[in-house]
């Protein structure tokens, strides 16, 4: 059997991908999740993309990250708790049916299986990008109903973001994640009541690829 090189763009357009981020994404709705379709799924394969591009590591690696980036929240289609070993095994499958080398599928199913805060670690580059990638995809745009805001905790931190940047400086070592907020909708205590985990999460996947984290709220450095 002849390996192919798959890509993100190859991924994108695979109706079976397509229709196990919109199924999942709306089973995440109808249990008053924030967004995790196609925007959130692109975003995070286009930051995990640009960390490790940012870092130098080589464009099939950055590749790799982008579609692991793509694939990570497939698993939710079948239940959000341990919805990562879902995606895994999911994207095995996918991966295998378009002739990815075994190498690179084992790759990605490892940071697959790793990217979640409550039972995962960097374990790889791929998985520390993704890591990072995800726990940074913090903004109002993934609010389904702002009417609903006030009477959820999880819904009021991300529509109180008005800017979310994510920023690697390869020279300096350092990952910075620089968020704009407005403090009447939601506290600065409210945002780490929910995102603690998430960001210490992304410290832990900083230092693996070698730099430091910082976290910035309204300009004012918090990590």
């Amino acid at each position: 059997m002849k390996n192919r090189r798959v890509t993100l763009e190859v991924l994108s357009k695979d109706k079976e991908v397509i229709a196990l981020i919109k199924a999942a994404d709306k089973q995440l709705e109808m249990i008053g999740y924030t967004e995790h379709g196609l925007r959130h799924s692109r975003l995070v394969a286009e930051r995990s993309y640009y960390i490790l591009k940012k870092l130098e590591y080589n464009e099939r690696k950055a590749e790799l990250a982008a579609i692991t980036g793509f694939l990570h929240d497939i698993g939710n289609v079948v239940n959000r708790d341990k919805h990562e070993h879902m995606s895994a095994i999911l994207a095995y499958q996918i991966l295998k049916r378009m002739k990815m080398p075994y190498q690179e599928i084992l790759e990605v199913v490892s940071a697959l299986g790793n990217h979640h805060e409550e039972n995962g670690s960097p374990v790889s580059e791929l998985s520390a990008a993704l890591i990072i990638a995800d726990k940074s995809d913090v903004h109002r745009s993934r609010v389904r109903n702002p009417e609903l805001v006030k009477f959820d905790i999880h819904d009021r931190v991300n529509y109180a973001v008005n800017r979310s940047v994510l920023v690697v400086d390869n020279k300096k070592r350092k990952i910075i994640f620089d968020l704009e907020t407005d403090t009447k909708i939601a506290s600065v205590m409210e945002y780490f009541e929910i995102f603690l985990n998430r960001m210490v999460m992304a410290r832990r996947a900083s230092h693996f690829l070698g730099c430091e984290f910082e976290l910035y709220i309204n300009q004012t450095k918090l990590i």
